[in-house]
């Protein structure tokens, strides 16, 4: 919510890195990703007036860039070819495993120290941002799409024009590498 010392332009501005990167990270690209973080912080600014507090504004704001992201990905998910990520997971997600279910020794995940307090190091975040950047860039906007942008199964299906066992196989894929990503960077 914006202050006495803060106008809503101010407020605006010290989002854009953020908006950016977020849209960068959805839309794989650039011009995309500017063009709609300027339509964003238009309507930001066009509409700041109805903004009730009932969020936080950063919350709000990226409310109207998830909406703007979702009118591009529909506007473009008739002109990109879904790729099928690497089937090698397969076999790399069943070396994690004993025959009996439980993990390996040497793959059980590590703790990562208590959930608020990792959730709120920017170094955590850092490493999280890194980590989805290396992701396939399929499994980096599947993942986005439901854990960062709220969009449930269906939704994202209809979006991607992907079917649901494949956005779970999709999302499976991206969490494994992701835990392995910042296991590395985070833990090490």
């Amino acid at each position: 919510m914006t202050t006495a010392t803060h106008s809503p332009d101010e407020h605006i501005a010290a989002l854009r890195p953020k908006l950016v990167a977020f849209a960068r990270l959805q839309l794989r690209d650039n011009a995309a990703a500017e063009d709609t973080v300027q339509d964003t912080l238009v309507t930001a600014l066009e509409k700041h007036d109805t903004f009730g507090g009932r969020s936080a504004f950063e919350t709000w704001v990226f409310g109207i860039l998830k909406n703007k992201i979702l009118e591009r990905l529909r506007q473009q998910g008739r002109y990109v070819a879904w790729q099928s990520d690497d089937q090698s997971d397969e076999d790399a997600l069943d070396s994690l495993f004993q025959d009996n279910g439980r993990w390996q020794a040497t793959t059980r995940p590590k703790p990562w120290g208590e959930p608020d307090q990792v959730l709120e190091n920017k170094a955590f975040w850092k490493v999280l941002d890194t980590c989805l950047i290396a992701l396939p860039d399929n499994t980096a906007r599947v993942f986005t799409m439901r854990e960062l942008m709220g969009l449930s199964t269906p939704e994202i299906c209809e979006v991607l024009e992907i079917t649901e066992a494949n956005c779970w196989v999709i999302l499976h894929r991206a969490r494994l590498k992701l835990r392995h990503c910042i296991e590395k960077g985070w833990l090490a």
